[in-house]
C-alpha cells in the first residue's frame, strides 16, 4: 500500500544535495553531500539534472522555500578527516556558491530575498515542476507565448507574459549570423498568431519593422497580410509611402527633411510655414499669393545694392514660370532691363527705377509673370516656392541673411528627387492600409535617405500618438528596427554634428517617453557598442545572442544591470539560435534556445552555402 510520507521521506533523501554552512548576506555556501556528485539522478523514471553552475537549488528554512542560483564551486579539504583510515575522496569537500534569488510561497515563484538561511538548512534539488515554475515568466492566468527551451534542459519551455514583454523596449543584439533576425521574427510571429484572431488587437496595436537588408520582405516573413512598401531610388518603380499636406506642414519635419540648424534655418521654416498657412487662409489664396510676388519683385527692382538684388532675382527665377523661346531654351526675366553703374539702380529704356521712377515695373516682364504664378503639383516643389519668397522678404527687411538660410533649401531642393521616389502626398491614402504591421524595406534605398525616412516617420507617428492620448490609453505602438546601428549610432561620418544631435535625441525621446503614450521601440543590431548608450539603457528586455567583440561585450555589461556574471561570460561562446533572456520579464537571467520557424516564415538572412554555389550538381554536394 502507499505510503505518502515514505514518499516524500524518499523524495527528500533523493533529492537532498547538500547544507548550508555559510551565509554571508544574498551570497550563501553549501557543502555538497558525498554521493550527489553526479551529473543526472533517476526518480520516479523521471531524469533529473543534478547540482551544476548555473543551474539553481532550494534551501528549506522550516517551511519557507528559498531559490538560489549556483555561481560557482570549488573544492576544499577537510582537515578533520584522518586520510589513513578514510577514502581520498571523502578528505576533499564540494562548495557551492550560491545567490539567493527569490521564494516559492503558495505554488507561485517570487522574485526577491524575503529571508536568509539559516547554517545547516537542507538544500534540495528542484523538480522539473518546480524548475518550470521559476522559468515562467508571467502572472497566474496570464495570456503567454513560447519563444523556445531551456537551452541547457529542452524539457523546460520558457513562456513569456506577453502584457509585461509587449509594453516595454525590447533590446535583441548578436553577431551577424547568431539568430538575432530569426528571434525578432520569431517572437513577433507568435504574437500574431496567438492575437491576430482579436478584432480589438487588429484595431488597437500597429507595428512598424524599418528592413533595411530586406530581410522581411516577402509576403509570408513573420505574418501574411501585412502591408510592404518596397522603396526604391535608384528609379521610379518602387512604392510610394502616403504622407498627409499636414504632415509637411510640421516644421519638425520639414526641419528633417532640410537638415535645418537650430539657430538660423529652423526659425526661417516657421516663419515659411506660417506665412503658407496665411496666404491659404484668405479668400482667394493664389491671387493673394500673386500680390505678395509682385510686391517683392518692385522691391527688388528698387534696390541700390547690385550684388544683393541679383542674388534675389535668381530666386524670383526660380519659383516663376519659365520663359521660354521657340526653340525651347529658357531666357529668363531679366531681358528687359540692366543695371546703372553710376546711378546705382536698375532701368529700362529711359525709366529708372529709383524713388521717382516705378511706373514702367508693371510693364515688365518679370512683373507680369509674377501676377500669373500659381502653385506646382508636388507639395515639396510648393514648400521651396514658399521658402524662397520668404527668404526674398527676410533679406529685403534684413531679417535674415541669404548665406545662412539658402543651404537649407539647397538641402531640401537636393533630397525632392529621392523624396517624390519613396514617398508621396496625398490625403486620401491611409499609411496603414487597412493592416496592423507595416513593413518599410530600404534595401534599395541610398544611404542618406535610409536615415530619414525611419527618423520621419518614427517622429510622425510618435507625434500622432501624443496627439491622441486622451485618458486611458488603447492605442499602441511598436517601430521594430532591425540593424539598428543604422540610425541609432553615435558615431557616424555623413552627417554634421547638429543633424547627428538631432537624430539620436528624437529616438531617445521615444525611449524615453513613448511608454507613456502607447509608444514602444524593439532594436535589433550586431553591434549594440555603435549605439546611443542611452538608448541601450533606457531598454526593459533583453535577448542577447553570441557576441565576440569585446566593445560590444563591454557595452552590454556596463548598460544592462540585470546580467549576471555567469550570464555574460557565456555570451562569447553561445550556439546560433540560443540567446540569454533578461529584462524586467525574467525574475533570472536564463539561456534559451529560441524555437525553430518555418522557412517560409524565416527572415532571409542565411549565411550563404559556398560549397553549394562553388562546386558543380554532379559532385553530389
Amino acid at each position: 500500500m502507499d505510503n505518502p510520507i515514505a514518499r516524500i521521506m524518499q523524495k527528500d533523501s533523493i533529492f537532498k544535495v547538500g547544507e548550508v554552512f555559510s551565509v554571508n548576506g544574498r551570497e550563501v555556501k553549501v557543502k555538497v553531500d558525498k554521493k550527489k556528485n553526479l551529473t543526472h539522478m533517476m526518480y520516479c523514471g523521471e531524469l533529473i539534472k543534478n547540482v551544476v553552475v548555473g543551474g539553481y537549488i532550494k534551501i528549506l528554512k522550516g517551511f519557507v522555500q528559498l531559490v538560489a542560483k549556483v555561481d560557482g564551486e570549488y573544492i576544499q579539504e577537510n582537515k578533520k578527516v584522518d586520510p589513513e583510515y578514510h577514502n581520498t575522496n571523502e578528505i576533499i569537500d564540494r562548495i557551492l556558491i550560491v545567490q539567493l534569488i527569490g521564494y516559492i510561497e503558495n505554488g507561485n515563484y517570487y522574485k526577491g530575498v524575503k529571508e536568509l538561511p539559516l547554517i545547516g538548512n537542507d538544500c534540495m534539488l528542484m523538480d522539473n515542476a518546480e524548475f518550470e515554475l521559476i522559468h515562467r515568466f508571467a502572472k497566474p492566468g496570464e495570456p503567454v507565448i513560447r519563444i523556445g527551451a531551456l537551452m541547457s534542459d529542452d524539457r523546460i519551455p520558457i513562456n513569456i507574459g506577453i502584457n509585461k514583454f509587449f509594453s516595454s523596449h525590447i533590446g535583441i543584439f548578436g553577431n551577424t549570423g547568431s539568430g538575432k533576425s530569426y528571434t525578432l521574427a520569431n517572437i513577433y510571429r507568435n504574437l500574431f498568431l496567438t492575437f491576430n484572431a482579436h478584432d480589438a488587437f487588429r484595431k488597437n496595436a500597429k507595428f512598424l519593422l524599418f528592413d533595411f537588408n530586406g530581410e522581411y520582405s516577402d509576403e509570408h516573413v513573420i505574418i501574411e497580410g501585412k502591408k510592404i512598401y518596397n522603396l526604391n531610388t535608384r528609379n521610379n518603380n518602387g512604392d510610394r509611402i502616403p504622407l498627409k499636406r499636414v504632415d509637411l506642414l510640421n516644421p519638425e519635419l520639414v526641419n528633417i527633411l532640410a537638415s535645418a540648424t537650430e539657430k538660423t534655418q529652423q526659425p526661417f521654416i516657421k516663419r515659411t510655414l506660417q506665412l503658407y498657412e496665411h496666404v491659404h487662409n484668405q479668400n482667394a489664396p493664389i491671387a493673394y499669393l500673386q500680390g505678395i510676388v509682385k510686391n517683392e519683385v518692385e522691391r527688388v527692382l528698387r534696390m541700390t545694392d547690385y550684388l544683393r538684388a541679383k542674388q534675389l532675382l535668381d530666386y524670383l527665377e526660380e519659383i516663376l514660370p519659365p520663359n521660354m523661346d521657340p526653340t525651347g531654351i529658357n531666357l529668363g526675366h531679366q531681358c528687359d532691363f540692366e543695371w546703372h553703374g553710376v546711378r546705382s539702380c536698375f532701368f529700362s529704356g529711359n525709366d529708372y527705377f529709383n524713388a521717382a521712377g516705378v511706373a514702367h515695373i508693371p510693364n515688365l516682364l518679370i512683373y507680369r509673370d509674377a501676377a500669373r504664378i500659381s502653385e506646382p503639383m508636388d507639395f515639396v516643389s510648393i514648400l521651396i516656392m514658399y521658402m524662397y519668397i520668404q527668404l526674398i522678404n527676410d533679406v529685403l527687411s534684413n531679417r535674415a541673411q541669404n548665406e545662412h538660410i539658402a543651404p537649407a533649401i539647397n538641402k531640401l531642393k537636393a533630397f525632392q528627387k529621392d523624396f517624390n521616389k519613396v514617398f508621396i502626398v496625398d490625403d486620401a491614402l491611409d499609411f496603414w492600409d487597412n493592416s496592423n504591421f507595416v513593413v518599410v524595406n530600404l534595401n534599395n534605398v541610398n544611404i542618406m535617405t535610409k536615415k530619414l525616412i525611419p527618423l520621419l516617420l518614427s517622429f510622425k507617428l510618435y507625434r500622432e500618438h501624443k496627439e491622441l492620448r486622451n485618458g486611458e490609453l488603447h492605442e499602441y505602438l511598436n517601430i521594430i528596427v532591425d540593424e539598428a546601428h543604422n540610425i541609432l549610432s553615435y558615431e557616424s561620418q555623413r552627417e554634421s554634428e547638429s543633424w547627428k544631435d538631432f537624430r539620436l535625441e528624437t529616438f531617445e525621446e521615444i525611449i524615453k517617453e513613448g511608454r507613456k503614450f502607447g509608444v514602444f521601440m524593439t532594436i535589433a543590431s550586431q553591434r549594440p557598442s555603435d549605439i546611443s548608450s542611452t538608448i541601450i539603457s533606457q531598454l526593459h528586455n533583453y535577448l542577447i545572442h553570441r557576441l565576440i567583440n569585446n566593445r560590444d561585450l563591454e557595452m552590454v555589461e556596463k548598460a544592462i544591470s540585470y546580467l549576471d556574471k555567469v550570464s555574460v561570460e557565456s555570451l562569447p561562446v553561445l550556439p546560433v539560435g540560443a540567446c540569454v533572456l533578461s529584462g524586467l520579464i525574467a525574475d533570472l537571467p536564463v539561456i534559451v534556445q529560441v524555437d525553430k520557424l518555418s522557412s517560409v516564415n524565416s527572415p532571409k538572412s542565411d549565411t550563404i552555402d559556398l560549397l553549394r554555389s562553388w562546386m558543380d550538381d554532379e559532385d553530389g554536394v
